[in-house]
């Protein structure tokens, strides 16, 4: 079998050359010569079959052909160009394409001859086997391999993904921080409101409300009261208001009392507040006060014109919206004033007791009044909240107190004071008086009973019955006759002014029942029939009402 294929047309041989890196059969074309002749094909005969053109001629024999290649056939010499008469083993031909494993056509006996420039298997040993590539996945250009590109995209997907997750962070983070903001805002609105419900200034509830956010009745709220006298050594004339801490709703108030407030007398007469302290001293005076506005005031605080200006002076000063240009008494006139009007001035001591003892021309008692009380209010705003720190203060100014009020009693109830002064639970009112001095039912309401305390305070035993008489008869002069036969029967007369109308019929009133019988008493006492007492609204500094209507004849009683 040779090595040459024929593939059947145009007379066109191959001849096998070697192997490729691959270890497949390189064949080159071999131009047609003239075939030996014989009766298989006449172009081979013409061209001669394996032409030898340097042998002279010379023709080897042509063997017969084998149609089926079944190799049998004696070995046909191969084309020697050179002429050096070594003829190499020509393949034979395989037209199934079976190959060996290594993917060369099978050797076979037959192939004794060898190819030019190539080692016969005879002569030279066998040419070494092509070596095996191990072929894996990644030799192949489909299979993916990370390159620049790549690593790009994956760096873009990382940023892509860092920076959702930055996003969803933040968005977190704000929510969090949303969500405590509420929370913060609604503790506080709660403990805002709690705090508000807790002072009893919530709208809507009482004034009064105790500190358990509960209303408390006004007679059942606890209140420390003192009564203060200003005394004008320089110029004479007193100025007096209480001082009073409830202690139940955490308010203070300085309650002015004018000089012209009517009071009754040990012997039942009727006297000013004015008189009283200048004959009866302080333990007289406190007494009739109570008597009058049913209090219950624990002492005296006796502050001369001089200590008011130490005090001023040892606080830092005062800051108060002043309502009047105070001249400097010490100058001549026509000099520029000691205190000028304006909102937030400050006041040394001495201008402290000018402008709280100054009474402009014309001005009523009440000018003075006020401008007292907000003095007053000035020392407590600048005094210290501490007991001990007042009570100090206090020892520093070297006056004497009174019995049974002591130095460290009134610093520590000064200290409680300025505490609600600094706070802004603190209020300065007037007691407002009839023309007559005498207290009127709207006062009783909006300052007796609301700021101190809104009940009479009970006679002690053996003491006059209080009465609070008001003319509604249409005749002037009638109250002061009924005045004089209650003293004359024993009983405390406080008087209650004029009705602002004329009333047909007298009455008598009595609130607790335990008054019954001196109301009957008094209808007796003043001639008026049985059918004149009856239940009702006494005012708050008195035991029984009696009214003066028209049927009253003073003659009578």
């Amino acid at each position: 079998m040779n090595d040459r294929y024929d593939p059947g047309y145009a007379g066109d041989q191959y001849e096998l050359v070697g192997y490729d890196e691959y270890g497949r059969p390189v064949y080159r074309q071999i131009p047609a010569q003239q075939a030996p002749q014989g009766t298989y094909d006449s172009y081979a005969q013409q061209q001669g079959y394996g032409y030898d053109p340097y042998a002279a001629g010379q023709q080897p024999p042509v063997p017969p052909y084998d149609g089926y290649d079944t190799g049998s056939h004696p070995q046909v010499p191969s084309y020697d160009p050179y002429g050096t008469g070594q003829q190499p083993p020509v393949p034979s031909y395989d037209p199934y394409g079976q190959q060996a494993p290594d993917g060369r056509p099978p050797r076979t006996a037959e192939q004794t001859a060898y190819i030019p420039q190539q080692p016969g298997p005879a002569d030279h040993p066998e040419p070494p086997a092509a070596p095996e590539r191990d072929y894996r996945t990644e030799q192949f250009a489909f299979v993916e391999e990370p390159d620049g590109d790549s690593e790009d995209v994956i760096d873009w997907l990382k940023f892509t993904e860092n920076r959702t997750e930055r996003r969803e962070e933040a968005r977190r983070r704000a929510r969090s921080r949303l969500i405590a903001l509420c929370v913060v805002l609604a503790l506080v609105a709660v403990g805002g409101v709690g705090y508000l419900w807790y002072a009893g200034k919530l709208p809507g509830l009482s004034s009064s409300g105790s500190k358990s956010g509960t209303a408390t009745a006004v007679g059942d709220q606890n209140r420390d009261v003192i009564v203060v006298h200003l005394h004008n050594t320089a110029k004479g004339g007193t100025s007096t208001a209480l001082l009073v801490d409830n202690t139940t709703t955490k308010q203070g108030t300085t309650v002015l009392l004018p000089n012209s407030l009517a009071l009754s007398g040990d012997d039942g007469s009727v006297t000013t507040l004015a008189k009283s302290v200048g004959d009866d001293g302080s333990s007289g005076t406190r007494d009739q006060l109570d008597t009058v506005l049913g209090t219950n005031i624990e002492g005296t605080w006796r502050l001369d014109t001089p200590y008011l200006q130490n005090l001023v002076t040892l606080v830092g000063n005062i800051d108060i919206d002043t309502n009047a240009d105070v001249p400097d008494s010490d100058k001549k006139k026509g000099t520029a004033p000691l205190v000028h009007k304006g909102k937030g001035q400050t006041l040394s001591g001495k201008a402290a007791v000018a402008y709280a003892t100054y009474r402009g021309p014309g001005e009523a008692q009440n000018a003075q009044l006020e401008r007292f009380g907000q003095v007053m209010q000035g020392v407590l705003r600048k005094m210290s909240s501490d007991a001990q720190g007042a009570t100090v203060t206090v020892q520093t100014l070297g006056q004497i107190i009174e019995p049974p009020l002591s130095d460290r009693n009134l610093g520590a109830f000064l200290a409680k004071l300025a505490d609600l002064a600094k706070g802004g639970d603190y209020k300065t009112a007037l007691l407002p008086l009839q023309s007559d001095g005498t207290l009127s039912e709207q006062t009783s309401a909006s300052v007796v009973k609301d700021i101190l305390g809104g009940t009479a305070k009970s006679p002690d035993a053996g003491s006059a019955v209080r009465l609070s008489v008001q003319n509604a008869s249409g005749v002037e002069g009638n109250a002061e006759k009924a005045r004089v036969v209650l003293l004359n029967g024993g009983f405390s007369f406080l008087g209650g002014g004029s009705a602002a109308s004329s009333a047909t019929t007298s009455k008598v009133l009595y609130s607790d029942a335990a008054d019954k019988e001196n109301a009957t008493e008094v209808a007796k006492t003043l001639g008026l029939p049985a059918s004149a007492v009856a239940k009702g609204d006494v005012g708050a500094n008195a035991d029984v009402s009696v009214v003066l209507g028209q049927d009253y004849k003073p003659s009578s009683s």
